[in-house]
């Protein structure tokens, strides 16, 4: 059985699958939090953190065409840039924490920056290189635990961009953080056969969930669809730790 999980366990992963992978086709982000939070309720989400980041890349080449024009490559080149500084300390801290403590620092870290992202937070004045670096630093320190997105998101959320720019360049940023983490969580030994397994088995999934969500996306507003999004990580994050503390 994949990962050693039972079948009604992997019915609820599907399930979160295509919810997550609808999500990320609308808002171009949420994807591996709302994945990993809902995973961590029913397992020790750690193992499935290598699928979720190739599903991330697989994802990228369904959207390619469609984000192309719309990237902000000068804030994708800083993130990264200061993503690389932070995650081969946040790989081999997440590597040595136990599965109860992996869920609770998963469930933390959600919770805390969906509180960011629903607040409201905006930034006054542009931000620069050096900001933007910081924040990237920020998500690489998050990334071992694969939500690395969420600070990125709560960042560029709080400065003025479109939705279809806020969207592409989100995109291409987890596209290449997942790049450098997935060689990372290689090493640490947590990339495997079931790991090749999982991606092949969420292929379909993931193609549904994206065409779904990019069809709404070309629709409306992804205004209320991403205060939607930052509630449901919310609630998993809080049941997430409900369940592991109770």
């Amino acid at each position: 059985m994949l990962f050693e999980l039972t079948h009604g366990t992997l019915a609820v992963l599907a399930i979160s699958l295509l919810g997550a992978a609808y999500v990320r086709g609308y808002s171009g982000f949420g994807f591996s939090a709302i994945f990993i939070a809902s995973a961590a309720l029913v397992t020790n989400p750690l193992p499935l953190i290598p699928v979720v980041f190739a599903c991330e890349i697989l994802m990228t080449v369904f959207q390619a065409r469609g984000i192309r024009g719309h990237v902000d490559w000068r804030r994708v080149g800083a993130l990264l840039g200061g993503a690389a500084i932070a995650l081969p300390f946040s790989v081999w801290g997440i590597l040595s924490m136990g599965s109860e403590t992996v869920r609770i620092a998963v469930s933390v870290m959600v919770l805390a920056m969906s509180l960011v992202l629903l607040s409201g937070w905006t930034l006054t004045r542009r931000i620069g290189a050096p900001g933007h670096i910081g924040v990237g630093v920020l998500a690489g320190a998050f990334n071992g635990a694969g939500v690395g997105g969420l600070p990125a998101a709560a960042f560029m959320t709080a400065q003025p961009m479109t939705p279809a720019a806020f969207r592409s360049t989100m995109i291409v940023f987890l596209t290449g953080l997942d790049l450098m983490t997935l060689p990372l969580l290689w090493r640490g030994g947590l990339v495997t056969w079931d790991t090749a397994l999982g991606l092949a088995m969420a292929f379909p999934i993931l193609g549904l969930g994206i065409w779904l969500g990019s069809r709404r996306f070309t629709a409306t507003s992804p205004e209320g669809f991403r205060r939607f999004t930052i509630y449901l990580l919310m609630t998993l994050a809080a049941l997430g730790l409900l369940r592991t503390l109770l």
